[in-house]
């Protein structure tokens, strides 16, 4: 039986609120929003726990045995909502279970990737090509409603592992996984001469280049050649370079 809600003060439409805007309260709660029709059947499909459905008057979509459903009027739905045209489907979502963390080689890592867009398509990239995911300190949450939205779905299928700088670098380190830097310095290489299957393959922040942290401790750096005149590539094309480069061995 479907609950309904028509106030914009219930407490239920206060916490998707604070979930959507509030980095801190998501990891607090190790909940999460999916707004719109394809990332709500994204999240049903590979396992995430959904917790409720909050569904607009009138639209059609089938709720699982056990999960929560809410209906509310479109004029909510459109309060609540962050999408421009919403779809009329919500979902509340489980963060899954951290995991203990082992850096493996031909995995990327991303330093300091701040934009939520950037961030969601790069996880798209890698779930295509199969490539495990760390963000380091510094990143977007992958699970703030943009990043979620720009992955399409991708953060269901292929979750990345959040870890502090430091600690991956010991991990690296203890498995003898080498580090390879995308810098712009004199020993880096070109990225096309360069196997990078058997690395840990960093990708840092279009404004910042990869941490000072990282960099020391990369064993060895990478250059992607471009036009001189152009200062640098946004970070989720980058990234692609750099994953079709681990996906296909690199060298030519």
């Amino acid at each position: 039986m479907a609950e309904r809600i028509t106030s914009k003060t219930n407490s239920t439409l206060q916490h998707i609120r604070r979930l959507l805007t509030s980095r801190k309260y998501r990891y607090e709660c190790r909940s999460f929003v999916a707004d719109g029709v394809k990332l709500v059947d994204e999240a049903l499909h590979w396992s995430i726990r959904v917790e409720a459905l909050v569904l607009c008057d009138g639209v059609e979509f089938p709720v699982p045995e056990g999960v929560r459903e809410i209906r509310v009027p479109p004029a909510l739905m459109k309060d609540v909502s962050r999408m421009e045209t919403p779809q009329g489907v919500i979902a509340l979502c489980r963060m899954p279970e951290p995991e203990p963390f082992t850096p493996t080689p031909g995995c990327l890592i991303l330093d300091g990737i701040q934009d939520p867009g950037n961030l969601g398509t790069i996880l798209r990239t890698a779930d295509a090509f199969e490539i495990p995911v760390v963000l380091a300190d510094g990143c977007a949450d992958p699970y703030g409603e943009k990043t979620v939205r720009a992955s399409m779905g991708a953060v269901f299928r292929s979750p990345p592992r959040q870890i502090d700088t430091q600690t991956l670098i010991r991990r690296c380190a203890e498995q003898r996984v080498p580090i390879c830097a995308t810098a712009l310095s004199p020993r880096a290489k070109d990225i096309r001469t360069m196997d990078l299957r058997n690395c840990a393959v960093v990708i840092g922040s279009e404004g910042n280049g990869v941490c000072a942290e990282l960099l020391d401790a990369a064993d060895r750096e990478a250059i992607i050649p471009m036009n001189e005149r152009c200062e640098s590539l946004n970070a989720a094309v980058a990234a692609a370079l750099v994953m079709w480069q681990i996906r296909n061995g690199g060298l030519s």
